[in-house]
């Protein structure tokens, strides 16, 4: 399994995605919190590894500091390794949580097809955005003349 993207755990950390975000941030909140897996013929006692709450706890703390969304990937990905149960579970959360829009991500505008004649906005996540220019009409073909009229 890749890693958790560390911008995705900072982000939902900090709140980003509305209740969307808010959700993805409970759901990876109670699977942390879930006892390891056992496998057959394992033992009763878990693994020495962190299951993660005290990375979740500090990154909740402090969710632009980029070191505890860190700390917090790689204690996902050692449980993961260690606890099918969990990678399952994560696996299956991650793929959940990649849907929440959290501000990141690429943006890849590209205007095709000729002349544009009018407004054009580039960009991502426009609001509160409001244009009262109205629109020059397409220049004239050659040869052709155009009246303005007002």
């Amino acid at each position: 399994m890749d890693p958790i993207s560390v911008a995705l755990l900072a982000a939902l950390a900090g709140g980003a995605g509305g209740e969307l975000g808010r959700q993805a941030w409970v759901g990876l909140t109670t699977l942390v919190r879930s006892p390891f897996g056992r496998r057959q013929g394992e033992s009763a006692q878990a693994p020495a590894v962190s299951t993660g709450e005290a990375e979740l706890v500090r990154l909740r703390e402090e969710p632009e500091d980029a070191a505890r969304a860190q700390a917090l990937s790689t204690a996902l990905a050692v449980r993961a390794a260690v606890d099918t149960e969990f990678s399952a579970g994560l696996q299956q959360w991650h793929e959940q949580a990649k849907l929440v829009r959290t501000g990141d991500g690429d943006v890849h505008n590209t205007i095709s097809g000729g002349t544009q004649y009018g407004t054009v906005l580039q960009g991502r996540d426009f609001s509160g955005l409001s244009f009262t220019a109205s629109t020059p009409p397409p220049p004239a073909a050659e040869g052709e003349t155009r009246s303005t009229q007002g």
